[in-house]
């Protein structure tokens, strides 16, 4: 009997034994996951830049000072449309450089050519006016405004908004319109895209569906790396703060 009892005392300990060493290598519930760094950096960073790097503008060859420029005076005008178009001229005109970004449904809606001003430079653009005659781009923000029929066909018409840099875009007739020098085939001719007379024109085709998307209310940004501009626009120097 003793020896059962001794048997049973042993056997009993060894369970015990067994059933700590098991709770002991159980993961506790209250551990810690360990935190992804790269979810942590995204999170981190200002709203535009979430945006670039969502929408890959990068990979599409978009300037992100260009992109961080136009989100904070799209922000600071508050167009009526949550439409966004930039046209990023510090690109060769042989580039797809025309961004169209829905900023509500964060999407990249249309990548495509635009041509500048013939006397703003050939393949680049280099140089810019708000003279008329100048027969060159205007840099800055714009509004788009009415559809109209003009001497290229559909056109829209487009307000300056910036004093002193794109405000003359009225009298100087600058308007988004078609032309048959925006296109492939006539980059392949001439080794660059044709030039307009100031205005940002896109080809023909891209009129029927950018036109109605940009009019009454969305804005337009024709951006480029001038010192002189980003000095004097008050659209980028009084929303450098935001995010």
């Amino acid at each position: 009997m003793k020896k059962v009892m001794l048997v049973v005392s042993i056997c009993t300990m060894a369970f015990v034994a067994l059933v700590g060493f098991q709770k002991i290598q159980e993961p506790s519930l209250t551990t810690k996951q360990p935190i992804d760094s790269t979810q942590t950096a995204a999170v981190s960073l200002p709203q535009w830049e979430r945006v670039y790097n969502s929408l890959h503008l990068k990979e599409a060859g978009l300037s992100i000072e260009g992109f961080r420029f136009a989100w904070n005076g799209f922000q600071k005008e508050k167009f009526i449309k949550p439409i966004l178009a930039i046209a990023d001229f510090s690109q060769s005109s042989r580039q797809k450089r025309l961004y169209v970004i829905d900023l509500k449904e964060n999407k990249l809606l249309y990548t495509t050519y635009v041509a500048h001003g013939r006397n703003s430079g050939e393949e680049f653009a280099r140089r810019f006016s708000n003279t008329n005659s100048s027969y060159q781009s205007s840099l800055g923000f714009y509004r788009a405004l009415s559809i109209y029929q003009g001497k290229h066909g559909l056109s829209l018409k487009l307000q300056g908004l910036e004093t002193n840099i794109n405000n003359r875009a009225f009298e100087r007739a600058i308007v988004m319109h078609g032309a048959d020098y925006v296109s492939e085939d006539f980059i392949r001719r001439t080794g660059r895209l044709g030039r307009s007379q100031g205005c940002p024109a896109v080809s023909i085709d891209d009129t029927k569906k950018l036109i109605p998307l940009l009019c009454n209310g969305a804005g337009l940004f024709l951006y480029y790396p001038d010192a002189a501009y980003l000095k004097q626009s008050k659209l980028i120097t009084d929303s450098m703060g935001q995010g």
